[in-house]
């Protein structure tokens, strides 16, 4: 099911909200937490790349499968340590860890792997076709650092009933954010969360709003520009440079507003059943270098790298050579991450190559003064939106060849005329955008929410208020999200 869709807006959150706060209210917590699970476990399987049947309970069975799986070794890995044997804990982990990235790997990658075997080896090696399942990635990731926080002490509390809650939750099931146990479940320990709040309630309804006029009405009116320049190089057609770079800059606006309006819509979500999540997206264009882009583009996906990953590996411990390379694997296998493909083993790889340069780069000039005049600093954000512009090429383009064809025409290898895939209304329509992604206060600005990496709460005096202004304003982006949902569009994460 889709937060964009006529039967998650006027059937299912309606009723789920109902059920929660009726149950929660009477002081039932424990029905109103099954009520919850069970209906976010309806909503994940309310998707099926087939429209002729939405319903697919194989994708279910995957998901309870694993959440019983981590449920029971979690439990396993707490008696363990209670019982001060690291060894059996430490065991249990990596056997959790292991079959969670196998499973991640059969379902993601065995297409992928075999068909490279093939192209190498000149094969005809056949598995199959493996359909995706829906999230998988996104679960795989968060029942990970459960199992992690559970082997350092972190996570105590044992109940699958708070587990099944803690993985299904629906406003953060399907492309997050990743969210942590020990950060979300003491939330619903709290009895208020249980009860309606009509300021957090107003407050979620309005960010979800905002969220649903980025992906309806800014994103999804992008998508045929971008697929235009993009269809017409799959096609065999040559793009000049101002073609190449219109197209790529089209789909940049696009997959911005498509991923800040999901996140916008899942922090709203949670804010109307009273559950702050941690921020997910922090105007990344306005990024002064990459390093500064990560910390704002799908911020818990680059914690979880961070944690899970690149400070296993040593991070910046063992030498300025050894964090380099920590660096680069740790952005490879994030690419690997977002996709089974060359393209996107070479959008990870690229953006490892740019952290690399990054930090040695700032570590050459930090002290020098001009490094930090505004000429400097104007500089280092427009050659950093540029990297990620040809980042975008190869997480885009559906084969190699077509990436490198569309970045030949970035450089003018193709001339500076050919086929120009915009009218004057979507030139205005993309300055538009770029607009309000370069320049407009973010909806944490708006609303105030707390900074990033911190958990979605207010932080003093906001800008949005309850207010009959901020009610029509709210109202109108809501309707004119709403009018726009005639094409339902998937979220362009769903396919990681």
């Amino acid at each position: 099911m889709l937060f964009n869709s006529y039967e998650f807006l006027l059937a299912f959150l309606p009723l789920c909200l109902l059920g929660f706060f009726l149950l929660g209210g009477a002081g039932w917590t424990r029905a109103a937490s099954l009520w919850l699970s069970v209906l976010s476990l309806g909503f994940y399987a309310w998707w099926n790349p087939d429209p002729t049947a939405p319903w697919n309970p194989k994708y279910l069975g995957i998901i309870v499968g694993s959440i019983v799986f981590n449920y029971l070794l979690g439990v396993r890995i707490s008696a363990a340590n209670g019982r001060g044997a690291r060894a059996p804990a430490k065991l249990a982990l990596t056997c959790g860890v292991t079959v969670n990235l196998a499973v991640l790997a059969y379902y993601k990658y065995a297409n992928f792997l075999a068909d490279t075997i093939n192209a190498v080896t000149g094969t005809h090696f056949a598995i199959g076709h493996i359909a995706l399942p829906l999230a998988i990635s996104f679960f795989t990731f968060t029942q990970i650092a459960y199992l992690v926080d559970s082997f350092h002490g972190v996570t105590k509390e044992y109940n699958f009933r708070c587990y099944l809650l803690f993985v299904s939750f629906f406003p953060h099931l399907i492309a997050g954010p990743i969210v942590l146990y020990r950060s979300l479940m003491p939330q619903f320990a709290k009895k208020e969360t249980w009860r309606f709040n009509p300021d957090n309630f107003a407050a979620g309804l309005s960010l979800f709003a905002f969220g649903l006029f980025k992906k309806a009405v800014i994103a999804d009116s992008l998508s045929p520009i971008a697929n235009r320049a993009f269809g017409l190089v799959e096609s065999g057609t040559a793009l000049g440079v101002a073609a190449a770079w219109f197209g790529v800059f089209a789909y940049a606006l696009q997959l911005y507003f498509d991923f800040s309006g999901y996140s916008d819509m899942a922090v709203g979500l949670g804010r109307m059943f009273n559950v702050s999540f941690p921020l997910n997206f922090d105007s990344p264009y306005k990024a002064r270098d990459i390093v500064d882009f990560w910390r704002r583009w799908h911020i818990t996906l680059s914690s979880f790298l961070r944690d899970h990953l690149y400070i296993p590996l040593g991070g910046n411990r063992l030498g300025g050579g050894r964090r380099y390379f920590n660096l680069f694997l740790t952005m490879l296998l994030g690419g690997l991450w977002h996709g089974a493909g060359w393209n996107f083993i070479i959008w990870g790889a690229l953006h490892g190559t740019y952290l690399t340069v990054n930090h040695a780069w700032s570590r050459a000039v930090e002290k020098r003064p001009w490094a930090h005049t505004p000429p400097a600093r104007l500089a280092g954000w427009a050659l950093t939106f540029v990297a990620v512009l040809v980042g975008w090429v190869f997480f885009r383009a559906k084969t190699l060849p077509d990436a490198l064809t569309l970045v030949a025409g970035m450089v003018g290898q193709h001339g500076l005329a050919g086929i120009f895939p915009g009218s004057m209304m979507d030139r205005l329509l993309v300055a538009g955008a770029a607009v309000l992604a370069f320049f407009a206060p973010n909806t944490q600005e708006i609303f105030r929410l707390a900074q990033v990496g911190k958990s979605a709460d207010d932080t003093g005096p906001r800008h949005w208020q309850p207010s009959r202004g901020w009610a029509v304003a709210s109202a109108a982006v809501l309707a004119a999200g709403l009018l726009q949902l005639s094409g339902v569009a998937e979220f362009l994460y769903f396919q990681f």
